[in-house]
């Protein structure tokens, strides 16, 4: 709960003092409903999962996080790259759901050209210079997009997924979750 109170995505929590979030919206968020990434047409989805805003020193963004704080240009370059991750993974699900604490609180698209950072040797990190924030939240306990989205498939997209819950554990900030769990993955047995 310490991440979506720094992020500033659930009103109410006091900002003085011992911080305390409350009840109200612990209680809204329990009655969250999980995402339904069936519709989205693809075998697995990346998710970037983000912690509060930080000051950065970087040419291209001033930030790395969500917060409420940062308008959409601030939080589009904060969280549209430079991530180890393996971009053709990202780019084939269409989207990127963005999550704190298990929450999506914004999504992106736009993700089907990326940019290396050059990093030779080892597993290098990769920015999506195209992407577009298809929305995010200012309030998690009543979700309504907040992006000024002019194209109708993101504001759908956003539309599925903001406020709801994605489970994802990963090692770093990009996790990749199958759209149908209950589908298992069988091995090709071709030739056997």
């Amino acid at each position: 709960m310490k991440k979506l109170m720094a992020t500033g995505v659930v009103p109410g929590v006091r900002g003085t003092g011992r911080q305390v979030f409350p009840l109200a919206a612990l209680q809204t968020l329990q009655g969250r409903p999980a995402a339904d990434l069936t519709v989205l047409g693809a075998a697995e989805v990346a998710v970037l999962r983000s912690d509060a805003p930080a000051k950065v020193d970087e040419p291209d963004r001033e930030w790395i996080g969500f917060g409420t704080g940062l308008n959409e240009a601030q939080l589009l370059a904060a969280l549209s790259g430079w991530w180890r991750c393996d971009p053709a993974r990202v780019a084939a699900g269409g989207v990127l759901p963005v999550t704190v604490a298990g929450f999506v609180v914004a999504v992106l698209t736009g993700l089907a050209e990326w940019e290396a950072d050059g990093t030779a040797g080892t597993a290098g990190r990769y920015r999506f210079p195209k992407a577009r924030l298809a929305g995010y939240l200012t309030d998690l306990t009543a979700p309504a997009n907040a992006a000024d989205s002019a194209d109708p498939e993101d504001a759908r997209l956003a539309g599925l997924l903001l406020g709801t819950r994605l489970a994802s554990v990963s090692g770093g900030p990009i996790a990749y979750v199958p759209t149908n769990p209950t589908t298992t993955h069988q091995p090709d047995t071709e030739g056997e």
